[in-house]
């Protein structure tokens, strides 16, 4: 997207109106009668500590006073924040129908210095007990209140799920037994034992998810749950847990049961996975069984929350694997096939270095694999995340371009929160990731600003594809190489992309594809258009078009 252009018509094409905490664009949000179609869905992705904080008095919990290195302390991100937002319609105005959170389940207590001074598990991926939230984060209620709250406006609610590993060690938080878990070797990644048998980092004491075992509890769960009233329940649901499915009382299923929990009881719709690749391929298997079975248990007990009749969807991360591989993830000594040990998509690692790549190229490209080699899976695109260093657009000088290309590219798209509004990955007095975790810049939207009009950006685009499964699912064909103009078709819904067209007034040929008579809107400008003669006639300054069927 050419900014220089769509800048033109800024003042005509936007409307903005003032939230007590954010400017919210005021344009109708068209609606669609499409189905939700996972494989194109438009996700945002936030770390809940550092995206909107709704509730001061859960600031600090357990102790967690002593000062951190910069950003590596809790912030006050919570649950009932990102309540707050989806009650305002920030991400309907973005056209996301899933959110993706890091992981709510209670953190060590204590801090780790790993190198960077001081850091608290701020992140959620320090796991102390996996079968409660984190009071930093919420409660239980609020967990409910916002899957409720978000399947009322037609969004899914995505939890992180960490098998893994436990949190590090420290003078407040135990180890857990030898028979749980493996404090060495270091991992050295030169093959797939070392790999998967080996802690990723030091004091990251690993799960023996090899192990098929029984195993008794650890201590430290067994005397915290007595002293909060709920050993006896806990037990209880175990014994059951472990009567229905036949399992041995391992430390990988002990932690599967905990994570299906949060389906069971809440109606989460869908887990991202965490260090996939570190654990064994067959442990994934199990895990996706048990969540589908779970989501099912929950909807017959609730038909009233059943948005539709997808499945519980599984989404991986296998760190470094791209879509170039197919469905394959190569280890130095061996290949896996995660998404047939039941992963639905996995994280692509691949569209964040596109930068020099032509749409036409790039979108080309991806159509192929997923209609090809994908055998009807996919993966989720992203430009920017919580822990990678190397993102799209580091310094956020092309920000417009990499929301163009990141909510068109074949496949599902995730919006690390603060994409949309530039939100900086250099922050000044820190260091490593932490430069890619800091609060969300909602001070930054104002009106007639430069965030606000990218904000606008976002939401036309992001609309568009939530509008239209056929924008991330559907399958292309190239109607013109230059400018670049393409067809997408998902079962019934189809749309027609024009980019890099810079030129005010287009002609865009549909003969074959649109009758003559067809209305078509140009669901960027927001300007309307009948075929004629084969032919879509309209007159905008952007260069970008995208068209959609009126009924």
């Amino acid at each position: 997207m050419k900014k220089v252009l769509f800048s033109i018509a800024l003042g005509s094409l936007f409307l903005t109106s003032c939230s007590k905490t954010t400017l919210q664009s005021t344009q109708q949000i068209s609606k669609s009668d499409q189905p939700f179609v996972w494989n194109g869905a438009n996700v945002y992705f936030l770390l809940t500590d550092r995206f909107n904080n709704g509730d001061t008095s859960n600031d600090v919990n357990y102790g967690r006073t002593q000062e951190t290195a910069k950003l590596r302390g809790f912030e006050g991100g919570d649950l009932r924040g990102v309540i707050q937002k989806v009650e305002e319609g920030y991400f309907t105005n973005l056209g996301v129908n899933a959110i993706w959170m890091t992981p709510l389940v209670e953190q060590i207590h204590g801090s780790v210095d790993e190198g960077q001074g001081p850091t608290y598990g701020f992140h959620g991926y320090w796991t102390k007990d996996w079968t409660t939230l984190d009071k930093n984060f919420g409660t239980e209620k609020d967990l409910e209140e916002l899957v409720n709250k978000a399947h009322a406006k037609g969004i899914r609610i995505m939890l992180d799920a960490v098998i893994n590993h436990t949190g590090p060690v420290t003078e407040l938080d135990e180890v857990y037994p030898a028979d749980w878990v493996r404090v060495s070797p270091h991992c050295t990644y030169d093959n797939y034992v070392n790999t998967t048998s080996c802690t990723l980092v030091k004091n990251l004491p690993d799960i023996l998810t090899n192990k098929e075992e029984n195993v008794a509890l650890p201590p430290q769960l067994l005397e915290k749950w007595q002293r909060e009233g709920r050993l006896k329940q806990e037990i209880e649901e175990l014994n059951t847990f472990f009567a229905k499915y036949n399992l041995p009382k391992a430390p990988k299923y002990y932690i599967i049961k905990w994570l299906s929990d949060y389906i069971r009881d809440y109606g989460i719709d869908a887990y991202r996975v965490d260090t996939v690749k570190h654990t064994e391929e067959e442990v994934w298997k199990v895990f996706a069984e048990i969540c589908k079975d779970a989501f099912n248990e929950y909807k017959a007990k609730n038909p009233h929350q059943v948005l539709d009749n997808n499945e519980f969807f599984l989404l991986g991360e296998v760190y470094n694997y791209t879509i170039n591989e197919g469905q394959n993830f190569s280890f130095p000594d061996k290949k896996v096939n995660y998404f047939e040990h039941g992963f639905d998509a996995l994280i692509n690692f691949d569209l964040r270095s596109s930068q020099n790549e032509t749409y036409q190229k790039l979108f080309n490209r991806y159509d192929n694999i997923i209609h090809n080699e994908m055998k009807g899976k996919t993966v989720m695109n992203y430009m920017t995340s919580h822990d990678d260093g190397s993102p799209y657009d580091k310094e956020r000088k092309d920000a417009w371009d990499a929301g163009t290309k990141l909510l068109l590219t074949p496949g599902m798209a995730q919006i690390y929160y603060g994409d949309e509004t530039a939100r900086p990955l250099v922050i000044e007095g820190a260091e490593g990731d932490a430069n890619l975790r800091s609060f969300m810049n909602w001070e930054a939207i104002q009106p007639n600003s430069e965030t606000l009009s990218l904000l606008n950006h976002y939401q036309k685009l992001g609309q568009f594809r939530n509008n239209h499964p056929a924008v991330g699912a559907g399958k292309q064909t190239v109607l013109k190489a230059e400018p670049y103009i393409i067809h997408r078709k998902y079962n019934e819904d189809e749309v027609i992309i024009a980019l890099d067209y810079f030129r005010e007034d287009k002609m865009i040929e549909v003969v074959g594809l649109w009758k003559d008579g067809t209305k078509v809107r140009d669901a960027y400008s927001g300007l309307t258009s009948v075929v004629k003669d084969g032919k879509i006639l309209i007159s905008t300054p952007s260069d970008i078009v995208l068209l959609e069927k009126i009924k």
